[in-house]
């Protein structure tokens, strides 16, 4: 009766056991095919409470211009958006992990969780207004606009596809001091 008892037990907590870190995982990488590099954001940050040490950060919302790479090629959009906390800043090529939620409409992206563990993320959802035909860049200290065309031959030239793993392009000629390391 004994092993009766135990035998289904044991099998839970194995059960649960295995499962324990699917149900930490809050976000699949699977699920966000697509890459985002954000070129510029601001935005604004509302606190709840008190003021000084008694108030938390209840949400950010603002507004920003960035690169969508989905099937190979880029595409610049604005958009704008309300998270629950700030977008996280990124490098010169570094992307986001993204999925449409409503297509051309709305664009959901996971960001790190700032001072969190490693693996640890947030998701924010822009509402987007999609570029027809062109890209943005950082160029001489200002936001650029880029045919898609072209930047297509530069990232085909210099090795770079975020959305397939080619997340720092190759063969990039040296950067003058304070020089901007976006295509020329």
């Amino acid at each position: 009766m004994c092993a009766t008892v135990l035998r289904p037990l044991c099998a839970f907590a194995l059960l649960l056991s295995l499962a324990s870190p699917m149900l930490a995982a809050k976000y699949k990488a699977s699920d966000y095919p697509l890459r985002v590099h954000v070129v510029f954001r601001n935005g604004n940050r509302h606190y709840h409470g008190l003021g000084g040490g008694a108030s938390t950060l209840d949400e950010v919302d603002g507004l920003g211009q960035a690169d969508l790479f989905e099937n190979g090629q880029a595409r610049g959009f604005d958009f704008n958006y309300e998270c629950g906390g700030p977008i996280t800043p990124q490098t010169a090529f570094d992307t986001f992990m993204a999925r449409w939620k409503k297509p051309d409409k709305e664009i959901e992206i996971l960001m790190p969780v700032m001072g969190g563990n490693p693996g640890d993320m947030n998701a924010c959802v822009l509402k987007v207004n999609m570029k027809p035909d062109s890209v943005y860049l950082y160029r001489n200290g200002a936001i650029a606009e880029m045919p898609i065309a072209e930047y297509k031959d530069w990232m085909i030239k210099h090795e770079y596809d975020p959305e397939h793993g080619k997340d720092h392009p190759t063969n990039l000629p040296a950067r003058p001091a304070g020089g901007d390391v976006q295509p020329q």
